[in-house]
Order: structure tokens, then C-alpha cells, then sequence
């Protein structure tokens, strides 16, 4: 049975994708699903991407059947019926601290009665194949559809329960950088606040059936937190993965 990302996820699978930063061609959505990914997201919060590259994007993850998802650069209407429109299978919010921001999230991406997304089937999002039933296409999408928080402060873990308990938010996804930039310890992921601040994360997380991912560069540094119950999660990005095999190669040929 060829089940989607939230039904692997409510079924206690762990699963893995990567952040695209910075290179655009479309075919990088085919090279992620050969390389054994779950998913990606387009950074378009730090991202330079417009409408057009993600769009090109998501139109050969469709099609090699890698689900695409956004980080979007705030929860505007406009910004976040667009990737939808174009098939983005998840978003996520940076910088999510009050229960509005996760509302406005849901809002303007999920359909009635959930939310109050703008109605329009024949698009990419559809495959522009004929819908039989709008009504059930629309479930079935409010259904799929996986919407996260990043959690990236203070306020935002001290949040977590509110934040968690808005209906059609599915997890709460850790930016590091952010988190421990914001408690004035950058880049220190081995110290007790930050490990707590995580751990309630992922027990909040836990006790609302949700779930909590988190994004770390390395293999050493992500591993703990999966084996803490952290099950949505990113490992490195384009640049990162392109740099540490270019470094390994030419250190070895340059020596």
C-alpha cells in the first residue's frame, strides 16, 4: 500500500527530507526521490525562489512522486494559496509564537470547513485531471496535507500545547539556529536548556498525537532526536550535501 507522509506518520514511521536553499533546476526534485528522501522543502523564507522556479519544481515532484513542501515566508493568504495551488504537499511557518499565526496558517490552506481556501481544481495541484467530486478531493486534501510550526524561540516553547492544539496544524518542526540564537546560546545544541527546550517540544507533541520533527545539518547531530521519538524530520540541504562531497573528494585528490 503506497501510503502518504501523514498516513506514515500516524502509523509511527520515521520519515526524512531535506531543505532546497538554492538550486533550482526542476530535476533536482527527481535527484532527491533516487536518492532515497521522503520529501524537501523550498526554503522560501531565506530562499531567493519565485512563484515560477517552485512552481517547475513541484511539477517533476509530481510526477516523480517526491512530495514537495514550502516554507513559507509568513502566513499571508496570497503567499500560501499559491503553493498550494501549485501542489505543495506540506508548509511550513517560520517563526510560529501565537495561536493567530497557526489559525491564519490553516486558514488560507485548508478547505471548508476547516479552513477557507479558494476554490480552484483545474490546476497543478490536481494534476489538471477532472475532479468527480469536488467535495471529497477537497477532505481528501485537508486530510493529506501536513501543516508544521517552527518552533524558534522562547515563547514559542513556552506556546507548545497552544500552538499544538490549533485543528489542522500536524507538528512542530525545531529550527535550530533560531532556537538557540533566540536563548542567547547559538549554536550550542549540546546544552541542557536547548536539549529541554526540545524535549518539551516532543512531549507536547506527544501528548496531542501530533508530531515533531527537527532540522540538523549533520548525521551525528539528528540522530538523537529520532531516537527521542522526533519522526518529521530534515537532514542537511543542497549546498551542504554538494560542499561535504566536493571537500571529501578533493581532500583525498589534493593531498
Amino acid at each position: 500500500m503506497n501510503m502518504n507522509i501523514k498516513e506514515r506518520l500516524k502509523a509511527g514511521q520515521s520519515i526524512l527530507g531535506t531543505m532546497v536553499t538554492v538550486f533550482d533546476n526542476p530535476e533536482i526534485a527527481k535527484i532527491l526521490k533516487v536518492c532515497g528522501f521522503d520529501f524537501f522543502i523550498v526554503d522560501c523564507e531565506h530562499g531567493n525562489f519565485d512563484y515560477s522556479d517552485v512552481a517547475k519544481l513541484f511539477t517533476v515532484a509530481r510526477e516523480a512522486g517526491i512530495p514537495p513542501m514550502v516554507r513559507v515566508p509568513e502566513a499571508r493568504r496570497e503567499v500560501v494559496l499559491k503553493y498550494m495551488e501549485m501542489g505543495a504537499r506540506g508548509l511550513l511557518l517560520p517563526n510560529t509564537e501565537t495561536v493567530e499565526q497557526a489559525q491564519a496558517l490553516v486558514a488560507y490552506s485548508k478547505y471548508y470547513p476547516m479552513g477557507n481556501r479558494g476554490v480552484s481544481l483545474l490546476r497543478s495541484h490536481t494534476g489538471f485531471e477532472k475532479i468527480d467530486s469536488a467535495t471529497k478531493y477537497m477532505k481528501k486534501a485537508n486530510d493529506e496535507n501536513i501543516l508544521m510550526v517552527q518552533i524558534e524561540s522562547p515563547v514559542a516553547v513556552e506556546r507548545i500545547d497552544d500552538l499544538l492544539g490549533v485543528e489542522g496544524i500536524d507538528a512542530a518542526f525545531v529550527g535550530p539556529n533560531d532556537l538557540s540564537q533566540s536563548m542567547g546560546i547559538m549554536g550550542q545544541y549540546d546544552n541542557p536548556l536547548f536539549i529541554d527546550a526540545i524535549d518539551k517540544v516532543i512531549a507536547s507533541a506527544k501528548k496531542r498525537n501530533k508530531f515533531s520533527g527537527i532540522h540538523m545539518m549533520s548525521v551525528d547531530a539528528l540522530e538523537p532526536w529520532i531516537q527521542k521519538g522526533m519522526t518529521l524530520n530534515c537532514w542537511a540541504n543542497d549546498v551542504i550535501m554538494m560542499m561535504n562531497a566536493a571537500k571529501a573528494g578533493l581532500a583525498k585528490l589534493k593531498k
